[in-house]
């Protein structure tokens, strides 16, 4: 149990790291772009800022879900998880909470969907908190 602790705190760093260095590039790229010198967004191009953060973001989680994914097919016992896709379709589904249920870890295993799940839930709120910060800028601007 406690190694599988330590797996899921170093994917959570990890994972946290990316969603960092993604958003920050991501809060800076819609500054120099879209924003004036006053700091008012362009109002011809917020529809294609929101696009391009949704796209960021989606991007972001699918690369923490594809690492979780690797480690699942790296770690779990042969025979859990059938193949990369399966892993990855595991994957996405523990990520974002979605919980079908059609593919369970063994007994020894599901500490890690756990904390994978407990990731998915903190990095879907970070990103849902950006978007909602990127729509607020947008009707501030237009005060």
């Amino acid at each position: 149990m406690l190694k599988l602790s330590l797996i899921g705190a170093g994917l959570v760093a990890i994972t946290v790291a990316i969603h960092a260095l993604g958003t920050t590039g991501l809060v800076r790229y819609l500054a120099r772009e879209f924003l004036d010198r006053e700091g008012n967004w362009s109002s011809r191009r917020v529809l294609y800022a929101l696009t391009v953060a949704a796209i960021v973001l989606v991007f972001l989680h699918t690369l923490e879900i594809m690492l979780w994914a690797g480690v699942y097919q790296a770690l779990v016992p042969v025979g859990e998880l059938a193949d990369l896709e399966t892993a990855i379709y595991f994957s996405f589904v523990t990520f974002t909470t979605l919980g079908y249920g059609d593919i369970t870890l063994s007994e020894g295993w599901r500490l890690l969907s756990g904390i994978q799940a407990l990731n998915g839930i903190l990095l879907v709120g970070w990103s849902t908190a950006l978007m909602f910060a990127v729509v607020q800028k947008t009707w501030q601007s237009h005060d």
